[in-house]
């Protein structure tokens, strides 16, 4: 299967959120996206997190870059695992589902994963498969669906907020990936 070649961006601009529609943490996140375009933004960053990711091998991905801390293909795993709470949070408050969402323990997630028995190139697939799944879902919503509130962790949170944030902990991770995993091995490949 192909993937396709163009975003298709809603027929109305998204706004970028602002402060009182997030939690104060998540702006570490929010303020890593330049754009207002968060359809395009999320394809972009796709982009290079797979270029980065291109070429390497089962011991880039095995690398930790201090005994504590996670492994390459954890850190993927977990900016799986997270786009995936992420947009379940934005479907139900898309929904217009009242109900207070828990929080996840990301250290739980990442020690309870298989993520690091799973073959780098998998990994690689699955945070494709993860991002069409969301692009796929943000692509179709309404107007009045992006500016919904819900309660997540229990702080409030708009869809749109929830959009920014998944693309600002990506390129927050890829950050992480390239300065402290990747910097000494380059990409070999590049992404068409």
């Amino acid at each position: 299967m192909s993937e396709p070649a163009v975003v298709t961006p809603p027929a109305f601009a998204v706004a970028r959120p602002q402060p009182g529609e997030y939690a104060p943490y998540y702006e570490r996140y929010i303020s890593l996206v330049n754009t207002a375009d968060i359809l395009g933004t999320l394809e972009a960053e796709r982009r290079k997190t797979l270029l980065l990711l291109s070429g390497r091998d089962e011991a880039d991905g095995d690398f930790r870059y201090a005994p504590d801390k996670w492994s390459a293909k954890e850190v993927l795993g977990h900016v799986c695992d997270t786009e995936r709470v992420f947009a379940y949070r934005a479907l139900r408050i898309a929904r217009a589902d009242r109900t207070p969402m828990e929080g996840f323990e990301q250290d739980d997630y990442v020690r309870e994963g298989p993520h690091a028995q799973v073959p780098l190139a998998d990994l690689i697939e699955e945070l494709k498969t993860v991002r069409a799944a969301t692009l796929a879902f943000f692509r179709n919503l309404r107007p009045t669906d992006w500016t919904r509130r819900g309660t997540a962790n229990t702080k409030d949170i708009t869809v749109r907020a929830l959009a920014f944030v998944i693309a600002g902990h990506e390129v927050h991770h890829r950050q992480i990936l390239e300065e402290r995993y990747f910097r000494t091995t380059p990409a070999r490949a590049e992404i068409a």
